[in-house]
């Protein structure tokens, strides 16, 4: 009898712990972290947009101002918006560039989550090296909720969930 008492109140401990931590894994509020390896081969995901020369709206961002400048969106998988707003994870790159790379460079955001940036829609942006992996300045990484102007501009794109692209 002490027996099965005993495995009864295991089997009981051990159900409990099961369900207990399956209510831990709370996802109501996911976070993505972008790394190194997150805009591997970015230029083999969807085209969005491509769009060359003076663009009144960019202003000096993203050669925005020379007539020479293409600038390509990339966007993986082709992610679309769920119920007006893109999901936690969703990554976006431009590449803005010229014919004799005098322009080069590469800029990405993604949807982070968790309250990163509750001002810009919890996106974060970045400056990316031309194999995909984040740029640093001084040995730390150039990525941020307000990296230069970033969301200064991308607020007039709010009602779209702050991409222009899309």
């Amino acid at each position: 009898m002490r027996k099965s008492v005993f495995f009864t109140f295991l089997a009981a401990t051990a159900f409990l712990f099961t369900l207990n931590s399956c209510n831990d894994d709370d996802d109501s509020n996911p976070e993505f972290i972008a790394d190194d390896e997150t805009y591997e081969n970015f230029m083999t995901w969807v085209v969005e947009a491509e769009n060359q020369g003076p663009d009144p709206a960019l202003g000096p961002a993203h050669g925005g101002n020379d007539e020479t400048v293409t600038r390509t969106v990339y966007v993986k998988n082709g992610q679309d918006r769920v119920d007006g707003e893109f999901p936690v994870g969703t990554l976006i790159v431009k590449h803005s560039h010229n014919p004799d790379n005098t322009v080069n460079a590469f800029t990405a955001m993604v949807k982070r989550g968790n309250d990163f940036n509750t001002d810009g829609g919890d996106w974060e942006w970045m400056f990316l090296n031309a194999d995909g992996t984040i740029a640093t300045d001084s040995g730390n990484q150039m990525r941020g909720a307000d990296l230069g102007q970033c969301l200064n501009c991308h607020s007039a794109a709010a009602s779209s969930d702050y991409v222009f692209s899309k």
